[in-house]
């Protein structure tokens, strides 16, 4: 285990090296920062003293050293738009972006399990052709334009009147295929504040109102993934020599399925689903976007917009930091699902 620690370190350094190049890197093209902290009225005089002073005139590498040295303890300059370091606006947006994560994994993990698991069980049953039906549906749609149609049938609402209404049943089937809206979908409402910059929509009732639309249209877009990765793997456990061995022994069918083929199920979807699960922080942006929900993807638009470079660089350390970490706790649950598997790749 400590092995494998010093090389998981080894290569989680490594990564945000190349990642912090590569953020470093960019920074010239994405605007002058001296035109961005002066106004146009500053003499040429004047900005050339400035860049002299930045030591935006030194060599590319010199720049990068203090760059890492200050980023090494998250020093990451100040925010031209807000004033204040950039570490401090991130984590301040940070919260709203974490908790819009969690409440997705959290749907993900409810609906996907049990039916990619009833979907394998059963695949030629009507509800699992529906559910594999849905699910490339789901894959198809891009989040923006679910997110859309969820704002316009639970917040705003829609009168679909399709059937005659001077019969009863044709009233009784307008009135269910239409909506009132009413649904909470822009912001995060009144949120509780639990230290410092933390706030947090899971600790009242309105607050969970605002999470709803967000967290169903993110997702939407792992969701389908994650029922066909489960179905797919649960099949072919369900076809291998251990499980027929065990349905031979006469043991139980409901042990065989939650116990023996799950649980072997569980360790490719780890595999896939600690990657997705990272990356639903980079997704966010189009959810935020639409929801204008007040987290680190909103902030990261806000800042292309105003060419704020520190805060733009800073998303990018931050958000490679959690893929990092996320990928390194994924690693280390493989051993906890199946102690079979060895983290320093030593054979067993």
């Amino acid at each position: 285990m400590i092995a494998f620690l010093i090389k998981r370190l080894f290569h989680a350094f490594l990564v945000m090296f190349i990642i912090s190049v590569i953020s470093f890197a960019i920074q010239d093209n994405l605007g002058d920062p001296i035109q961005q902290m002066v106004g146009q009225s500053v003499p040429e005089s004047e900005r050339a003293e400035l860049r002299e002073e930045l030591g935006l005139n030194d060599p590319f590498m010199v720049q990068y050293l203090r760059f890492a040295k200050n980023a090494a303890q998250f020093d990451f300059g100040y925010s031209y738009f807000y004033g204040e370091p950039t570490i401090e606006v991130v984590l301040r947006h940070l919260p709203a972006t974490l908790e819009l994560v969690f409440a997705t994994t959290l749907l993900i993990m409810l609906f996907s399990v049990p039916i990619g698991v009833y979907s394998a069980i059963k695949p030629r049953s009507p509800l699992s052709r529906l559910f594999m039906g849905v699910s490339i549906v789901g894959i198809s749609i891009p989040v923006f334009l679910t997110a859309i149609v969820l704002i316009q049938i639970f917040a705003i609402g829609v009168q679909f009147t399709p059937f005659p209404v001077d019969t009863g049943w044709g009233s009784w089937l307008n009135g269910a295929l239409s909506t009132d809206g009413g649904m909470p979908a822009y912001g995060r409402g009144d949120v509780v504040h639990v230290f410092g910059t933390w706030s947090t929509n899971f600790a009242s009732l309105e607050g969970l109102s605002y999470l709803v639309l967000p967290a169903i249209s993110l997702a939407s877009i792992m969701l389908p993934l994650f029922i066909r990765l489960i179905r797919a793997e649960m099949l072919e456990v369900l076809q291998s020599e251990y499980v027929k061995f065990a349905k031979a022994k006469g043991i139980s069918m409901r042990r065989i399925y939650f116990l023996h083929a799950l649980k072997n199920t569980m360790l490719p979807v780890i595999t896939v689903g600690g990657v997705q699960i990272g990356t639903l922080v980079a997704y966010t942006i189009l959810t935020e976007t639409v929801f204008q929900w007040p987290g680190v993807g909103l902030m990261f638009l806000d800042a292309i917009e105003r060419s704020d470079i520190p805060l733009i660089v800073t998303y990018l350390m931050i958000v490679g930091l959690i893929f990092v970490i996320t990928n390194t706790l994924v690693d280390l649950i493989y051993g906890l699902v199946n102690p079979t598997v060895k983290l320093t790749g030593k054979p067993a």
